[in-house]
């Protein structure tokens, strides 16, 4: 068996580490400057606590905005919490760090993406296909076995 370097999985458990850091500096300290942020995070994630209503109306993803009102930033190693206002309603969210999607500082130009797991299966399956087809494959019909 030959070991490798998995460095998809290190990229992102760094990237993850960065938007941590800045969260916990956010909480300590608040945003500064024009700092804000778009973070995109999949609604349907295990570990995502977010209210009925909001995971209704955004059943696969959603992004929400850090900037001029936030709560109650609370940053942990697994996610963090946070209390945003939805039209008036001051709604608590848990979001884990594995939920998020995408990581945007529009005030700088910063950006970080995250892969999907159905990217990573779509891929997998790719490959699997490829091999296959490099395989002599015997099609057997099911009409041969009726009586």
């Amino acid at each position: 068996m030959t070991r490798s370097i998995d460095y998809g999985n290190l990229m992102h458990r760094a990237m993850r580490g960065l938007i941590r850091q800045v969260l916990q500096d956010v909480a300590a300290d608040g945003l500064p400057g024009e700092h804000h942020f778009f973070i995109t995070f999949d609604t349907m994630h295990p570990d995502v606590e977010i209210a009925d209503w909001l995971s209704d109306r955004y059943p696969g993803e959603m992004t929400v905005v850090i900037q001029h009102w936030f709560d109650n930033l609370d940053v942990s190693e697994e996610g963090f919490a946070i209390t945003l206002n939805f039209g008036e309603n001051p709604e608590p969210l848990y979001i884990p760090f594995a939920a998020i999607r995408t990581f945007v500082d529009p005030s700088v130009e910063f950006g970080l993406r995250f892969e999907t797991q159905e990217a990573e299966e779509e891929v997998d399956l790719v490959e699997v296909e490829e091999t296959a087809e490099k395989q002599d494959a015997q099609i057997v019909s099911l009409d041969s076995f009726r009586k």
